[in-house]
């Protein structure tokens, strides 16, 4: 170990934000040791700025909340947390651990219960990643380095500690935590990572519960680097474990989808990852609709049952929440409203509840090339920029449009029914299924067409024509009312 001076790190407590200092200073108060560690860190050395601290103490859970009282909660039941409101500012404060007594794992060696309290050396050697094993107490002004962890800074390697195969046997969320820490960071993976790290090792993450694999799949959408994992998704083989029958392809508007999301966050807008979900699962969502369609089921009920199936199936593998599935479907049914909608309705249309949201799909779509959108991005895109009046004549202009299209439409029906329609004979006689008859009526259709090419006119009928040889029908007439009837 190695205690390096916070300044040479390029630390001050300048950089910190009030809230970590808050509970860094009320734990070193009641008596414990307390560290800022993590990602929070490692950031600041990076010269990147932090989305939030964590810090660490040999204080219990049960401790920490003596310290804050209400402001505390404790979570978690396989690694056991404190949750530490300061103000509106939450900071997570873990425990010191040490290796399990006992080890409480699956059959694939994935630990189940880790709550065993240790000491700050015990703790470094339960981390996962050695750029994230750094413990700064910014009151001292000192960075305790375990591991070397400045050098690999220095040299941008992304290196775990330990026996990798063993690390994400334990933890198999740390395959995707390698990549997106290797993304957002710009890092090169170690190769003793590399020579592990196979398609058969990433089918570990079956054991993972879907509900922590979606708060996994949130992080990667968040992080500002989207368009860069998602090839590395592919090549190490969790595209397959988090999405279920999405192919593993980066099509054109996911492409653009994720360089949209980033974009979004990096000039510090919100995002919701639900959209990304929606924009993975669109593809899907369309083929099970023109399932339902070629069954003959209703365009409406179809979309419906549609987004119920792949939502359905993708819970197999990430949980998406109610409200989040709820979203998703309301993105997809604003696709079918804004390409063909009712002029009387657009002006209402444009202040739906989610009208934003299928409007950025829709221009996604096209801008990706989809030629299903028939430039109605562009026009919805138009249109929001106009005055009152202008807007008045672009629907005007639109709905005298689509009437001329229903037109040109329904025109080019009829005409195409005119020359493909072939006449009928007004009497279907059904098929004779003796075998003379049929040689009968072959040698009759012969006789006609050879008198027709003989140039025969006089319209006479002879005794073998097929009228002649029809039975006439006796009917009783007893049973006719003839005149008015009561």
């Amino acid at each position: 170990m190695q205690t390096l001076r916070a300044s040479k790190c390029g630390l001050s407590t300048a950089q910190l934000p009030s809230y970590i200092l808050d509970v860094i200073d009320a734990l070193t108060k009641a008596g414990y040791e307390a560290y800022i560690v993590g990602g929070g860190v490692r950031d600041l050395m990076l010269g990147l700025n932090p989305k939030d601290f964590d810090a660490v103490t040999n204080a219990t859970p049960s401790q920490v909340k003596e310290v804050f009282g209400r402001r505390c909660r404790i979570i978690g039941r396989r690694f056991e947390l404190a949750h530490v409101y300061s103000g509106r500012e939450l900071v997570e404060v873990a425990t010191f651990r040490a290796p399990p007594k006992k080890a409480v794992t699956s059959a694939q060696g994935m630990i189940l219960r880790d709550n065993n309290w240790g000491t700050i050396e015990q703790d470094f050697a339960r981390r996962d990643f050695s750029i994230n094993a750094m413990y700064y107490q910014p009151r001292k002004g000192i960075v305790l380095d375990f591991c070397n962890a400045v050098d690999d800074i220095k040299h941008k390697t992304l290196r775990l500690l330990g026996d990798p195969q063993t690390r994400f046997e334990e933890d198999p969320v740390r395959m995707l935590r390698t990549l997106r820490f290797a993304a957002k960071l710009n890092f090169n993976i170690a190769p003793e990572i590399l020579d592990v790290f196979t398609p058969q090792l990433t089918q570990l993450l079956r054991d993972v519960s879907p509900h922590r694999l979606y708060d996994e799949s949130q992080k990667l959408f968040t992080m500002g680097h989207l368009n860069r994992v998602m090839p590395m998704l592919i090549e190490f083989g969790i595209w397959q474990q988090l999405f279920a029958d999405i192919k593993p392809h980066v099509t054109p508007f996911v492409e653009r989808a994720a360089k949209n999301t980033d974009q979004r966050i990096s000039i510090g807008k919100t995002i919701n990852p639900a959209f990304f979900y929606a924009v993975l699962l669109w593809e899907q969502f369309q083929e099970r609709c023109h399932f339902y369609l070629h069954k003959g089921v209703v365009a409406a009920e179809a979309r419906a049952q549609a987004g119920l199936d792949v939502l359905k199936r993708q819970s197999t593998r990430t949980i998406i929440p109610r409200f989040a599935e709820t979203f998703i479907r309301e993105v997809w049914e604003m696709q079918t409203r804004l390409l063909s909608p009712k002029p009387q309705q657009i002006e209402a249309l444009s202040g739906h509840a989610r009208f934003r949201a299928g409007f950025d799909f829709l221009l996604l779509r096209e801008k990706s090339g989809d030629p299903t959108t028939q430039g109605m991005g562009e026009w919805w895109d138009a249109y929001q920029l106009m005055s009152g009046d202008q807007k008045e004549r672009a629907i005007s202009q639109y709905n005298r449009q689509r009437a001329k299209n229903r037109r040109s439409k329904t025109d080019e029906v009829v005409l195409t029914k005119v020359h493909t329609q072939e006449l009928e004979p007004l009497v279907q006689e059904p098929e004779s299924r003796s075998r003379r008859q049929r040689k009968a009526k072959q040698e009759v259709q012969a006789k006609v067409e050879r008198s027709v090419a003989s140039g025969s006119t006089d319209g006479s009928i002879g005794s073998d024509h097929p009228i002649l040889k029809r039975k006439r029908v006796q009917r009783d007439l007893s049973q006719v009312i003839f005149g008015p009837t009561q």
